[in-house]
């Protein structure tokens, strides 16, 4: 029993370097995870409204978006490593700040500093700007007919970590009322000293890698040569990702970044009791990062992809409806556990289209229009909650999602759509998935 659960969690072609990225991956995920369930809370605390709050994470998302386009395209030259390293220790430096300074200005560069406030504390784990650097690296560390398989046990790693995180958000316990923002300040300061240590660990783990040889023609890792270069051989997959991102970052911005906000606001929800429900909402969903390549096989992988993005967006209606804060949290685990079905899925979808010497470029630049929509999106929903209700940011999101389903059918529903130049062709992505769900001795 206990080597089948290792050869589950841990298969043969998990080696070193990939166990390392997965042990930064939990570390990393939970640090964002704090911060996900805290930030938007302590600033409200300190009397950010949510127009404000908007404005805030408008500049989280474009720094985001300047720091994972650079990533994206020198990461190609520089190689992985540098990244995986500096970008966390940066953010822990963020959260140190935060458990420190409370002044508006220095919170704002600190926000964008470390990226926080893009995504919840039950988001799926998600590591930040560096992750283009992170997806290359995962998918040069394993073959074809193992990559789905991999980005899964990447997404299950995200999830416990984001599952820990969540509790630890519970080390915030602001006592009810009015405080005085040195009280705020204080009772918020053990749980991003947390976040800082935890993403402080995720860097120091990085050092430890060793990237695979580059790909024949192309620079080593940290020749410099070509440092910026245009995914030109990826560009039949970029322009259509491109529309696809845009829509689906407006519908996340809507809503993501606030939704600890609108528990608070919505039913009267505390740092711990947020943190409790996105610790059971990541519980819930860690099978769905062993299931993504199965469902794959059966349905085909870009249908797989819409059909969570249809059901993702739908149930946000009778979510944002929910009379009690569990009832939510209920309608909000069943939305998860199908997005994260989809989440392996793009990430491996992407790097199969991308040409191999423009993975991590293409994987940057893809999101580069979901980030900058995000925060229109965001100042959008600030408006929205302050002037209009609690609800319509929820049912602005659900709406555009159907329609980002829609798109995303119509630009990839077809055979060989997106194939990169020289690259691998798309109509072997979705039979790399179904070998990868059938070679694969872990998958149940």
């Amino acid at each position: 029993m206990g080597r089948r659960l290792r050869d589950l969690l841990l298969p043969a072609f998990v080696g070193r370097d990939l166990g390392i990225v997965l042990g930064a991956r939990l570390a990393m995920s939970a640090a964002r995870a704090i911060a996900g369930v805290v930030t938007a809370l302590y600033l409200a605390r300190l009397g950010f409204s949510a127009l404000e709050l908007g404005l805030l994470f408008v500049g989280v998302s474009l720094a985001s978006a300047v720091l994972s386009s650079l990533i994206g395209l020198t990461s190609d030259r520089l190689g992985r490593k540098p990244f995986l390293v500096a970008i966390p220790l940066a953010a822990a430096l963020a959260a140190a700040g935060f458990a420190e300074w409370r002044a508006p200005a220095a919170l704002f560069v600190l926000a964008a500093a470390g990226t926080f406030g893009r995504g919840a504390g039950a988001g799926g784990g998600s590591v930040g700007p560096y992750q283009p650097a992170e997806s290359a690296l995962v998918a040069e560390l394993v073959d074809g007919r193992h990559r789905s398989a991999a980005f899964g046990r990447l997404s299950v790693t995200g999830s416990l970590g984001a599952l820990a995180g969540g509790l630890l958000a519970a080390l915030a316990r602001p006592a009810p009322g009015h405080l005085a923002p040195a009280a705020v300040t204080a009772a918020f300061r053990p749980a991003f000293l947390a976040a800082a240590a935890l993403a402080a660990v995720a860097g120091l783990l990085a050092l430890a890698l060793a990237e695979p040889a580059r790909p024949a023609g192309a620079p080593p890792a940290g020749s410099g040569r070509g440092r910026l270069a245009w995914p030109r051989r990826s560009w039949p997959a970029l322009w259509r990702l491109w529309i696809t991102n845009a829509t689906n970052g407006l519908a996340i911005g809507a809503f993501g970044p606030f939704l600890s906000y609108w528990l608070a606001r919505r039913y009267g929800a505390t740092p711990a009791s947020v943190g409790v429900l996105f610790a059971v909402v990541n519980l819930g969903t860690l099978v769905s990062g062993f299931l993504s390549a199965a469902v794959a096989a059966r349905l085909g992988t870009v249908r797989a992809i819409v059909a969570v993005r249809v059901v993702s967006g739908a149930l946000l209606v009778p979510m944002v409806l929910s009379p009690t804060f569990w009832v939510a949290g209920g309608v909000y685990l069943v939305r998860m556990v199908v997005q994260r079905i989809g989440l392996p899925l793009r990430q491996s979808y992407t790097q199969d289209l991308a040409h191999p010497e423009e993975r991590a470029s293409l994987a940057a630049l893809s999101q580069l229009p979901a980030q900058l929509t995000m925060s229109g999106g965001q100042v959008l929903a600030g408006y929205l909650f302050d002037e209009v209700s609690l609800a319509a940011p929820f049912e602005l999101a659900a709406g555009v999602q159907l329609v980002n389903a829609a798109a995303y059918w119509a630009l990839f529903g077809r055979p060989g759509a997106g194939a990169a130049r020289e690259g691998p062709p798309a109509g072997d992505v979705a039979a790399g998935l179904v070998s990868s769900a059938a070679d694969d001795p872990a998958r149940p």
